[in-house]
């Protein structure tokens, strides 16, 4: 059954020998991080810090995500298939054509019905309400590596409302603390958040308050200068929500990148068979999870852009100070002494590969609507997900490596990936030796590899300008006549079936390991 919230999940990580409690005395600023970063490289446990210096009774949970059994506990799942599977099966429901097909769909409408939000009038986030005298640093946020520009909450449920639609929309966004009061807005240009802060900028411009600025409806268009937009920028502010320390479904929902017309909560109550449920918020009209640990209440100002950074990000180094909204909170509720959630990013491997490995697996049969010919991809966790994608398609026309190559560019954040190597059915793309030998054999360089301009990560700190520049693709198929090739293409050197079977009867008798 679905873990009711952070402290059910805590247990159950504590029930499978998947925890360690740490007593010891350790400073937030940095010393976590080194701690961590050591455990999560080296394979390592969750985290409970529970004697932080300068937060007496305060704990910080860390690495909950960190290795494939968690992920699979945390999604109550053997393996992450499942969830695949499920997700397969309702995308193959056809249009029902007669009434003894629509009375079969009944028991899948009324399952699907249960996954729906629902609000209720309180929760344990209310247990402590406090409208002044509030301050974020009572919390043990963390400082994470030595340039960071400092501390920064990095794993924040982050809920916005679409001013056209009133469609809310969860994301996870990295958020600098620079006072007891106000924290940064990482909303890079292409995740939700921002697009309801453009649109919110663009009704104000329709409303006849100012032109806002091309930078300010680019949002992250400036990469210097001063802290504050042009003072023709329209004013007003944006209800925000901030949920810190939530059930893992409900984290793990709010870094997917779900369909735009899919709501978090949604997916959080599918993956936990269970509705999440939600309390409206105390100053800002907006629900958030009733059982987090942590709320902040808040609104961005529109006409406000402050440096936001340095980081040290998932990259493995760190991304530059630039301009970003900042987040004035009114209010902060939390539970009875609050566990404070978080996760560190740097050099891979750390948790946030296993996050995006699962991302990987689950969404795979999304993908394949819109390309049916994809038989696996694998995201390399050196290649820190937008870097390299490894896709193996079943080949049935020429130059189907290109068109893959391009419908993976057309698809949300896959846009960014900068390669791309397209590989035949018959190689495991999860084998990165196989990967490596068959499509390095198969490609002549100048034939088989493409490149393309258009938009990239805004981490990324080789591309010639920010958020433009070139990607790869590699065509690693086997070639064609149909594609020019007209050589002979060699078989694969493999043993018959009967040899490898006698010598399966002596191996024993041979006495090697």
């Amino acid at each position: 059954m679905a873990y009711d919230d952070l402290r059910d999940w805590i247990r159950a990580l504590d029930r499978a020998g998947e925890l360690k409690k740490i007593g010891t005395a350790v400073d937030p600023i940095l010393e976590v991080t080194e701690i961590t970063d050591r455990v999560s490289k080296s394979g390592g446990p969750a985290l409970l810090f529970q004697n932080l210096k300068g937060h007496p009774g305060a704990q910080v949970l860390i690495n909950q995500f960190g290795s494939a059994r968690r992920m699979n506990l945390a999604l109550e799942v053997d393996q992450l298939d499942e969830v695949a599977d499920r997700i397969r099966a309702f995308m193959d429901v056809k249009s029902p054509q007669g009434f003894l097909d629509k009375v079969k769909m009944l028991p899948m409408l009324a399952e699907m019905g249960k996954f729906f939000p629902k609000t209720v009038a309180t929760g344990p986030c209310k247990e402590v309400i406090k409208r002044e005298n509030f301050s974020l640093l009572a919390f043990p946020i963390l400082k994470c590596w030595p340039q960071d520009a400092g501390r920064f909450i990095t794993l924040p449920c982050v809920t916005t409302r679409d001013p056209k639609t009133g469609k809310r929309n969860v994301g996870c966004y990295r958020m600098q603390v620079y006072d007891a009061h106000s924290t940064g807005m990482h909303w890079q240009r292409q995740k939700v958040g921002a697009e309801h802060y453009r649109e919110m900028l663009r009704a104000a411009a329709r409303a006849g308050t100012p032109a806002p600025t091309s930078a300010a409806i680019d949002l992250m268009a400036r990469s210097s200068g001063g802290s504050v937009l042009a003072d023709h920028t329209p004013h007003g502010k944006m209800e925000v929500a901030v949920a810190i320390g939530t059930d893992p479904a409900i984290t793990f929902s709010a870094i997917v990148p779900a369909p735009p017309d899919v709501e978090e909560y949604l997916i959080a109550g599918f993956l936990r068979q269970k509705p999440v449920e939600l309390v409206k918020c105390e100053t800002v009209d907006l629900e958030v999870p009733a059982s987090a640990e942590i709320i902040l209440e808040g609104h961005v100002h529109l006409d406000e852009l402050r440096t936001e950074g340095p980081f040290g990000d998932h990259t493995g180094f760190y991304s530059l100070e630039d301009l970003y909204p900042v987040f004035h909170i009114s209010c902060i509720t939390h539970r009875k002494d609050p566990i404070y959630s978080t996760t560190i990013v740097g050099k891979p491997p750390m948790e946030d590969g296993w996050m995006g490995k699962a991302v990987e697996r689950i969404f795979l049969p999304l993908m394949r609507l819109t390309i049916p010919e994809l038989v696996d991809i694998n995201l390399p966790i050196e290649g820190v997900f937008h870097n390299l994608m490894i896709v193996s398609i079943k080949k049935s026309y020429p130059g189907q490596a290109r068109k893959v190559m391009n419908a993976v560019w057309s698809l949300g954040q896959a846009m960014f990936t900068k390669c791309i190597i397209v590989v035949d059915e018959d190689v495991n793309v999860q084998d990165i030796g196989e990967v490596t030998l068959k499509a390095l054999n198969h490609i002549d360089p100048e034939r088989d590899i493409q490149f393309t301009l258009g938009p990239v990560d805004s981490l990324d700190h080789a591309s010639r300008l920010p958020n433009y520049g070139s990607k790869m693709g590699i065509d690693a198929t086997r070639k064609w006549p149909s594609e020019g090739f007209t050589r002979p293409w060699p078989d694969e050197i493999q043993m018959d079936e009967k040899t490898k079977a006698q010598v399966d009867t002596k191996w024993k008798e041979l006495g090697l390991k």
